[in-house]
């Protein structure tokens, strides 16, 4: 079955979907008549963002096909509110957002941002003190494939957020991460597909296409250049313009071509390098604004592992930071190498982590990309699986003695801040860039399993 191109733009689907919203948290819809919630990960990226943005305006009243349902897309953030922090933490996207709209329009300052985003911070607040049963809803997950608060065991679907009182049964899923064991059978009315990749925006233009929500021509509406040119930049970002040989597969490459043919058959000509220039300029330089610990919890993921030797129910936390700029950067936005210290730790204790790693990826003065990794246990069981980590991953990771990569002066002080502050830190350049968040998260996590 084919559908015709949704007749609303995406800011009245959104303003509509918020309404959907708002009647239900009220009780005023029935289950079957309630919202799916479509929920991005907790890194609230450009890629998790518009994933959920994009696959939710073309679900919207058409999924499942024997009884369409309204589809809400949530931005997962915990503390912020969508308004003006939503624009000061994540300027890229709002950046986005206007240089997909092919009209002046409304302009996206930061207190219109409410009447058209929910935040899970939003949604906390909505049904703060609201009385009666935990609120049961489902959800399609996009750029993650588990909820980190299960109801039950392995493969049950059914779980929650941190802090908000709802009970999620998850319908479907896009994503492009490891499996984590949470989901269960999903129907085939539903989307269904993990596959490696290099933006999950990518995954979600296959599904659209695969249940005919969304399908190839040679002509477009203006609703559909705007929502093709948004598609399109996480896919940019993600895979440096398609030029990663790392990261690009052919579902981005096919994902691509479908969007620019989509993008740019309405109106003037557009200049796609101008648009990838514009958003990647913004993205790196969205961390001057914020705080070192907004740095940090900007691109943030956690997990929990049980050590294998563990007969108790003692796990261990873990969180990883991803920052677009370097360690010496954030040890001058920090003001000194002991400061960054003192506030990676006071990040780490707040949430009661017992190892904390920060990834980077920047680009150097000269275009060459490059990482570096910290890794921190921060008590006995965290320095243990930091060990076990190093020695188990540096080989495949192509981890080397940590240097300034971009000429900091400041290179030995760091060093000599970071050996002595605590014997479960280790900082490194890391060689092998094609390893991102997403194959060394299930290393640090195998790590704390084998103690």
């Amino acid at each position: 079955m084919r559908f015709p191109p949704p007749d609303h733009n995406l800011l009245q689907f959104l303003r509509t979907s918020l309404q959907v919203h708002h009647r239900f948290i009220s009780g005023s819809l029935s289950r079957a008549d309630s919202p799916i919630y479509v929920i991005g990960n907790p890194s609230a990226d450009l890629d998790s963002i518009i994933s959920a943005l994009v696959y939710s305006y073309f679900a919207n009243n058409r999924v499942p096909r024997d009884y369409p349902r309204p589809h809400v897309p949530v931005i997962n953030l915990d503390n912020v509110s969508a308004g003006p922090e939503l624009r000061r933490l994540r300027p890229e996207f709002i950046k986005a957002l206007e240089l997909s709209r092919s009209d002046a329009g409304e302009s996206l300052e930061g207190p219109v941002l409410k009447e058209y985003f929910l935040t899970v911070a939003d949604f906390t607040t909505q049904i703060k003190g609201r009385e009666g049963d935990q609120i049961q809803a489902d959800s399609v997950l996009v750029d993650w494939n588990a909820l980190p608060v299960r109801s039950s065991g392995d493969r049950s679907g059914k779980g929650s957020l941190p802090g908000l009182p709802v009970k999620f049964t998850v319908l479907g899923c896009i994503d492009h991460h490891v499996d984590e064991g949470f989901l269960r059978p999903i129907a085939s009315t539903q989307p269904n597909l993990v596959e490696t990749t290099g933006s999950c925006t990518s995954l979600v233009v296959t599904e659209l296409e695969k249940f005919g929500l969304w399908q190839k021509s040679n002509a477009a509406s203006a609703n559909e250049e705007q929502l093709a040119k948004l598609a399109l930049c996480p896919i940019l970002i993600d895979t440096e313009n398609l030029q990663s040989k790392h990261k690009v597969t052919n579902f981005d490459t096919v994902a691509r071509d479908f969007l620019l043919s989509k993008a740019t058959t309405v109106g003037a000509s557009w200049d796609v390098e101008n648009f990838y220039n514009e958003i990647f300029e913004t993205k790196q330089n969205s961390l001057e604004l914020l705080t070192v610990d907004e740095i940090f919890g900007r691109d943030y993921k956690e997990w929990v592992e049980k050590p294998s030797s563990s007969t108790d129910q003692t796990s261990l936390q873990i969180g990883i930071c991803s920052v677009v700029k370097s360690i010496p950067w954030i040890v001058q936005k920090a003001g000194n190498s002991q400061t960054f210290i003192d506030c990676l730790k006071s990040f780490a204790s707040e949430r009661k982590l017992d190892v904390v790693a920060v990834m980077t990826a920047f680009t150097l003065n000269d275009g060459q990309f490059s990482r570096e990794l910290l890794v921190w246990g921060l008590n006995s069981s965290g320095e243990n699986a930091v060990t076990a980590f190093a020695s188990n991953a540096s080989t495949e990771l192509g981890l080397e003695t940590w240097q300034s990569l971009d000429g900091d002066d400041d290179t030995q002080n760091i060093k000599d801040t970071i050996s002595t502050a605590d014997n479960g830190m280790r900082l490194w350049v890391q060689t092998n860039l094609a390893k991102t968040r997403k194959q060394v998260a299930p290393l640090v996590r195998a790590a704390a399993a084998s103690l």
